[in-house]
């Protein structure tokens, strides 16, 4: 009988290490049923699913399905949509409601979402989103997220949380924006045309682990104007270990 338990607890411990987190992508998407000729409004959406590990791949597709839901929608406020198909009926129905309403107005809406495991490791998962809307107007947005995850209980992790002292990490990482796109030190931040809030430099909301560094991505509008597009600034890990918290 002794010897059975222990058979048995080995045999759990087995099984339980061979489970490791893993991701499945999935594709989804829809377009009006309303006639069309050119530009006929759809949404693409390809997304990682995490699978294999349930309580911290459910809270990951959670939180994933909840940053797709602040970037697809139409109004005030996001839609209530509790899955990706419903999301994307959401959209277009957005659409052709509009449609109804405006008949002879032409409407060329279009989404499309492609996700993918930017960086993983023992530590660290980070899933970018990137993603381009256009329901109306001159153009449309286009822009990266960054989603950090702790990979062994699927919770994300803040920006706030990356680093050790967050306002020192920020004054090293303004020298060397500066120093990138030509700022002189002793110019305002604003002075050669950026847009930083109130003349103050800021961390970008779009932080990615990668394999050459930590990349600091600035969508448009976040720090210049939309033509000026996104900038970027890569810092290798020599560079920057000894302000992070998380590596």
């Amino acid at each position: 009988m002794k010897h059975i338990i222990i058979f048995a607890v080995l045999l759990f411990s087995m099984t339980r290490c061979s489970k490791e987190l893993a991701f499945e992508d999935q594709s989804f998407q829809k377009k009006t049923t309303l006639p069309c000729k050119n530009d006929c409004p759809q949404i693409s959406v390809q997304i990682p699913i995490a699978k294999d590990v349930p309580i911290v791949a459910d809270s990951i597709n959670k939180k994933v399905f909840s940053v797709l839901k602040e970037i697809i929608y139409f109004g005030e406020k996001p839609y209530t949509s509790t899955d990706y198909k419903g999301l994307m009926a959401s959209f277009i129905g957005s659409y052709e409601k509009l449609q109804k309403e405006y008949p002879k107005d032409v409407f060329g809406w279009e989404a499309k979402i492609e996700g993918s495991v930017k960086y993983q490791s023992d530590s660290i998962l980070n899933i970018e989103i990137k993603h381009y809307t256009y329901t109306g107007g001159a153009h449309g947005y286009q822009g990266l997220r960054s989603l950090i995850f702790d990979p062994e209980t699927g919770k994300s992790i803040p920006n706030n949380k990356l680093f050790k002292d967050r306002n020192a990490f920020k004054a090293f990482v303004e020298k060397k924006f500066r120093a990138k796109y030509k700022i002189p030190e002793n110019q305002p931040i604003n002075a050669t045309g950026y847009q930083f809030e109130d003349e103050k430099f800021e961390l970008p909301q779009n932080i990615f682990y990668t394999d050459k560094g930590l990349l600091l991505h600035y969508n448009p509008y976040e720090a210049a104007s939309y033509s000026d597009g996104p900038k970027e600034l890569l810092l290798s890990y020599k560079e920057v270990n000894e302000y992070l918290a998380v590596k």
